[in-house]
């Protein structure tokens, strides 16, 4: 009958996106690279609303827009181009006409909102406001604890 012994193994997750591989009996140390992990659950990535805590409605209704007296908001419209934005205060927005991709500071994804959208952008927020074209929207500022 043949003799089979096991020889352990140790493995090491410094944080620095190698993985240390040691080995008992030979007494050998191997670095590997692994690649850095991303924010996934079960393979699959928060989306961005989720994890910047912002709220958006699709295609909001009439009546919601008359609760909300959106028709007195205040308005503003830019054309074709990229701002860098942070938020103050949270801001309630409904998109007139157009669109816009905001990319969170230190992200490499985006969201993408267009017209009839109901976007709520939470104070201290910052991103990167990309317009392709013409743009309009209503806003209004929100007071902490406001919900809409």
């Amino acid at each position: 009958m043949a003799n089979v012994t096991a020889t352990p193994t140790f493995y090491s997750f410094p944080g620095n996106g190698t993985t240390r591989v040691y080995t008992k009996s030979t007494r050998a140390v191997s670095v590997r690279r692994t690649p850095t992990p991303s924010i996934k659950a079960m393979g699959m990535e928060k989306p961005l609303e989720e994890l910047y805590n912002v709220r958006v409605e699709k295609k909001v209704s009439p009546e919601r827009l008359a609760e909300l007296c959106v028709s007195r908001w205040s308005v503003w419209k830019t054309g074709k181009c990229r701002l860098p934005w942070d938020w103050q205060a949270d801001q309630l927005v409904y998109i007139e006409e157009g669109e816009v991709r905001v990319v969170p500071e230190g992200s490499q994804r985006y969201m993408r909102f267009e017209a009839g959208d109901l976007v709520r952008y939470p104070k201290w927020f910052e991103a990167d406001l990309w317009f392709n074209g013409f743009y309009q929207e209503r806003y209004s500022f929100r007071a902490y604890g406001d919900d809409y």
